[in-house]
């Protein structure tokens, strides 16, 4: 995040296209190979977009203790403005955004099981978000970003 890297409180698996490899603050990860279903989400996602993306990045909540902080996306292997497309699978979790320039300004969406939200150029640039932690008994969701890594 941000070109440093830190401990998520979620698991995460990167998929992609060979040779997509997501370098930051130095270190390298090469991509997983696409699965039949991973494939298969993606062109769903690339013919609502309208982008074809070249990798994937899954993270499984186990439960409300893992969580997202507050960020945007704006590592230099995704470019300037990137588009990112989300899937959402299993528990319901808010996604979180705020203006970085008024945090008063803040919004809440409900990712449903099945759910897809395309955050456009621009996005990261403008706003934050997060999925944040829950006190409440939650179940376990998926969640994968499409993206374009340059």
């Amino acid at each position: 995040m941000w070109d440093k890297e830190y401990l998520t409180p979620s698991l995460t698996s990167w998929h992609g296209d060979i040779d997509t490899d997501y370098s930051v603050s130095g270190k390298v990860s090469n991509p997983n190979p696409w699965t039949p279903e991973l494939l298969m989400l993606k062109e769903k996602a690339e013919q609502i977009a309208k982008i074809k993306f070249n990798s994937v990045l899954l993270n499984y909540y186990r439960d409300g203790n893992d969580s997202v902080a507050w960020h945007s996306d704006r590592e230099n292997v995704l470019g300037k403005n990137p588009i990112i497309a989300s899937v959402s699978f299993g528990q319901v979790r808010s996604f979180d955004i705020r203006n970085k320039q008024n945090n008063s300004e803040h919004y809440s969406v409900k990712l449903e099981h099945g759910s897809f939200l395309l955050m456009k150029a621009g996005l990261q640039e403008h706003w934050e978000h997060r999925i944040a932690k829950s006190t409440k008994p939650i179940k376990a969701r998926v969640n994968l970003t499409f993206r374009v890594v340059i």
